[in-house]
């Protein structure tokens, strides 16, 4: 059993994994982000500073939500959230399209490569590669 302090409130709780908050912030983050969710759908030209400041939300939770693809920025509003890979603006994840199909690519192209190519053959024994006992 791992027991933890809220990151938001402090309270003890019974950590089960991910972020480390009490249920109760938990619930209370889940509502905040409905909020911001139909904010920013009645409000698709908003900046994520704009809405941080509207819904009181940190910026850093924002961006958050949309590198996990919870929320999808439109082309409007994008001040700050980058592709890891190239930094290019995106609008939801960590990569933009561009990178993510290199990614695709070159991971397919792993997969394809001939197996002879990947594992070394086995080389054949001597008699000379024998076990030798000292009598």
């Amino acid at each position: 059993m791992d027991v933890r302090n809220c990151k938001t409130c402090g309270r003890l709780f019974n950590y089960m994994g991910g972020a480390p908050l009490c249920p109760e912030c938990k619930a209370a983050l889940e509502k905040k982000f409905e909020d911001v969710k139909v904010y920013i759908e009645d409000h698709p030209q908003a900046s994520i500073s704009q809405v941080a400041e509207d819904m009181d939300v940190s910026v850093k939770q924002i961006k958050q939500w949309v590198r996990e693809e919870r929320l999808i920025l439109s082309e409007a509003s994008l001040d700050g959230v980058l592709c890891e890979h190239c930094g290019r603006p995106i609008t939801s994840g960590r990569f933009c399209d561009k990178c993510k199909a290199a990614m695709a690519n070159n991971l397919q192209s792993a997969l394809d490569r001939p197996r002879s190519m990947q594992q070394k053959p086995s080389r054949e024994r001597d008699e000379g590669d024998k076990m030798r006992f000292l009598r």
